[in-house]
Order: C-alpha cells, then structure tokens, then sequence
C-alpha cells in the first residue's frame, strides 16, 4: 500500500531559498517540494504538504501555534501514515516536547526536522534531514505498524525521542543531543532502529486524544552563586503564577540559605508547584543523595528526576490546563506519561 507523509512548513532555516536578485533569504513554495528536492521522487509515496502563512521565525513560537500544529495533526491524522514537522532549530524542543504531552495515544510518527543551512544552499543539510525524515516516518514494522509512534526530533543522522531532546550548538549540523536517553534510530548506509527504546502503544487502534487547554502560568528560575531575595521573591510573587520550574546544580542541590529555602516554602505553603530539575546536561536530580538536596524535598518540591526544562515546562503547561487543583498537578508530574522521565 502506498505510504501517504504530510510534510507540515511551519518556517525556519530549512525551507528558505537564495532570491538571486537580491540575494535575501526568502521561504519556498512547498507545494514544490519535489522540484527542489527531487530525490522525493524515488520514495513513491504520496507527499503533500502544508505550509503555515505567515510562516513563524521558532524564536516566535507560542503555545497558541502548538495547538495550531496539534490541531493539523489530529484534522489529518486518518488520511497520512506518518507527519514530518519541519521547523525552526531554536524552539524546536519546546515544540516537540509540547506536541507528546498533547497528543494523548498517539500511534503515528510526527518528527519534527530543520536545518542550520537552507535548503537550497550548496552545503545544505537540510536535504538529508529532510528525506531522511520521510524515510522514517513512512517506516513500518513486520506487523504493519509504524516502527515510529511518538513524536520525535530527527537531525544529523540521529533520531531522538522529542521530549527527550534540547538544541546544545548553535553552529555545528549536530545540533541537538539527548543526554539521558538513547537515539530511537540512527542512519547511516541503512537505518538502524534502537528497538528497546522505541516507544510502542500497550494496545493498537486508540482514539487520538487533543489536549489544547494550556495554562502558561508558569516561571523558570535558575539560581546561581549570588542570587539575591529580593530577586527570586519577585519572581516567586508573579501574579497568578502556578508552577516554578526550579534549575539547580548536580543532582538536585541549591543553596541552604534560610530566606532562600522560606521562600519556595512559602510558595508550596499556598499550594504553588515547584518542579526542581538538574542545570546539568546528563544525569538526574536526587534529592536523597546530599542534605542540600533534602532540604528541598522538606520544602515542598517535586523531583524532576532526569526531565529537561523543555520537557518540564510544556508538560506543566498540559497538567495545568487539565487540572485546576495544584494538589493533582503535584501527584501526577512525576509520572511518565510519554517517555519524558525515567521510572527510577
């Protein structure tokens, strides 16, 4: 049977073009994809294409255009076999994190790709990452399934579960690393799946599930030696915030000061979320493991365990807009509920 791709252009480097007049960087109709990408051709799927308008710079990118995006997914989810995101680099692991937490039984690939150079470029690598893409999208397993269901980031020659992923270089075709968990594929002169690592659904044919009600009501505070109270009690006094999500150092450890530890206390106190995740690139927060660590578990916050801040704050966005009572969004961060966290 005839694979069908829905290739969704939201912007970003990878789908801009040289004008030869004035030489601006400028994005291309997608609807022509094959011509500027012939190799397309070979795969003989279908590939349509849909393209945002305006497209959106990833720097701009806001929850109102995840539920946007979402919401194409699930308008085509029963016509495409597989959907290939391609989207800027710079936000591209809110997004694909965001996109797992709102799509519930999801049993289709959607990767999202791009490219530190466009397209039509000479040294591009957006052509690779993008056919390479479509490639794994369209993949099926000996029983007909996808060998791909979740939402993924694909980008030089590694395939990594989304909210697994963050952007580390800025400048390298390697651009983004996921530090804690395994790639679900790699390709090379074939492509080799990490089987083990691929998400698969308990049981096959659920209905996709939208969650589109996010509630952003939600800060980033990261301390650093010197960090001052008047500083982090403004932030924690935003009006109507909900959920911190608290960057500290190793595994889970801050400072001990007694203004410091009354203010995150304070805000538990009142029934405010604090989620306390690692600054470091690998490796997982332990609140158990040093008394700087415990000091925090005292004061009311959650372990976020091994989960990236990208990952922490989409997911507190998705609890939030389901759940009105701080009380549920507290029992059920620390839950898995798309490959986000270890269950360890």
């Amino acid at each position: 049977m005839e694979r069908k791709i829905l290739l969704i252009y939201t912007g970003g480097t990878i789908g801009m073009k040289q004008d030869p007049e004035t030489l601006l960087l400028k994005p291309f109709d997608f609807r022509q994809i094959t011509r500027e990408v012939p190799e397309l051709k070979k795969f003989g799927y279908v590939i349509d294409s849909f393209s945002f308008d305006p497209v959106i710079d990833s720097s701009d990118v806001k929850p109102s255009f995840w539920v946007e995006l979402a919401g194409i997914i699930k308008d085509n989810y029963s016509l495409y076999d597989g959907f290939v995101v391609l989207h800027g680099t710079d936000t591209m692991a809110y997004s694909a994190s965001a996109l797992s937490f709102m799509l519930e039984n999801l049993e289709k690939p959607v990767i999202f790709t791009g490219s530190q150079l466009p397209i039509g470029m000479l040294r591009t690598d957006g052509k690779e990452n993008l056919i390479s893409s479509i490639e794994l999208a369209a993949a099926q397993g000996p029983d007909g399934h996808p060998k791909v269901s979740e939402v993924c980031i694909y980008f030089d020659s590694q395939l990594f579960r989304g909210n697994r992923t963050t952007k580390y270089n800025a400048e390298n075709f390697r651009a983004f690393r996921s530090a804690n968990y395994p790639p679900l594929a790699e390709v090379g002169i074939h492509i080799k799946f990490n089987t083990a690592a691929l998400y698969r659904p308990p049981e096959w044919g659920r209905p996709l599930i939208l969650h589109t009600d996010l509630d952003t009501r939600v800060a980033v505070l990261k301390i650093f030696p010197g960090i001052t109270e008047p500083f982090v009690r403004s932030v924690l006094s935003t009006e109507g915030l909900r959920a911190v999500v608290l960057e500290t150092y190793g595994s889970g450890n801050s400072l001990s000061d007694p203004w410091f530890l009354g203010a995150l206390g304070e805000f538990t106190g009142s029934g405010g979320v604090i989620v306390n995740v690692t600054q470091c690139q690998a490796g997982m927060v332990d609140m158990g493991a040093y008394a700087n660590g415990d000091i925090l578990r005292q004061a009311g916050l959650i372990c976020g365990k091994d989960v990236t801040t990208e990952a922490a704050v989409t997911k507190l966005f998705v609890l939030l807009g389901q759940y009105p009572d701080n009380k549920d969004v507290n029992k059920l961060f620390e839950i898995g509920v798309s490959g986000e966290i270890s269950e360890k």
